[in-house]
């Protein structure tokens, strides 16, 4: 079998520091050398050599057993929202539809199996964990998840539910891979998605797509609420022409 040529222009050093940064979250926030070594599966040396330059430079701290990653590193998420025009664009709209519903309003991508918000409007805290702008949440068992999954070619769409892999969150999160591919299917067909206390018990949420003018889906968007103020079927018949004006509204606005 013939080799694939190396490509002169990847830096592998960069890849790899990046890796170490983004294998940090809210369930490993101190991490040892061993720890880094096994998330990103590089060697304990050349783990070594990445955090200690990203201490040397500021982007992570050492107490002598435990790095932490530092508020520099915000520098990196803060470029691209300085530079990206979609979440200022989005995001007076998103605070007006919440003022208009009473209910939390939020934008988001995908990047891989995860969605990552992008602007954000809270009316109150429906979820026991904060919700800002840079979050990740699964894609498959969110409402705007599941609306940019389903814009994808369905294979790749299975491709990234599996590489969660999906787990069931509440006892109602839907992880059959054949099961969401079907929800997949009705979402892309009615153009919108409910999800119903699959993320957390008590919250409901309604998506969708924020598509261009070449019928390209760029993002989502959604509204969230809690189970004790209105049902899935409430939430859409109260919502849903709100958002269809507001995706309306956008359509000629993002490319």
């Amino acid at each position: 079998m013939t080799e694939e040529a190396p490509d002169r222009d990847h830096m592998a050093a960069l890849e790899k520091g990046l890796a170490v940064i983004e294998c940090f979250d809210a369930a490993h926030d101190k991490l040892t050398i061993a720890d880094v070594a096994r998330a990103t599966e590089l060697s304990r040396a050349a783990a070594r050599r990445c955090l200690l330059t990203l201490a040397k430079i500021g982007y992570a701290e050492f107490d002598g057993k435990f790095f932490r990653l530092t508020p520099r590193v915000l520098r990196l998420g803060h470029a691209w929202l300085a530079s990206a025009a979609l979440p200022q664009l989005v995001q007076p709209f998103l605070e007006r539809l919440s003022e208009e519903t009473h209910e939390s309003s939020s934008a988001c991508l995908l990047d891989g199996h995860e969605i990552v918000y992008i602007a954000r409007s809270a009316q109150r805290r429906i979820m026991s964990v904060g919700l800002s702008v840079g979050t990740r949440l699964p894609a498959f068992c969110t409402s705007m998840g599941r609306v940019l999954l389903a814009a994808r070619d369905p294979a790749d769409a299975r491709a990234r539910i599996l590489a969660g892999p999906p787990r069931a969150l509440t006892p109602h999160t839907v992880t059959a891979p054949d099961r969401l591919a079907a929800i997949l299917a009705e979402v892309r067909a009615q153009g919108y998605c409910i999800v119903d206390q699959e993320l957390e018990l008590g919250l409901i949420s309604i998506a969708m797509p924020l598509i261009n003018t070449r019928g390209e889906v760029i993002a989502a968007f959604n509204l969230s609420g809690q189970v004790q103020r209105s049902s899935a079927e409430e939430m859409a018949e109260r919502f849903l022409p709100g958002m269809r004006q507001l995706q309306a509204l956008l359509r000629p606005l993002v490319s």
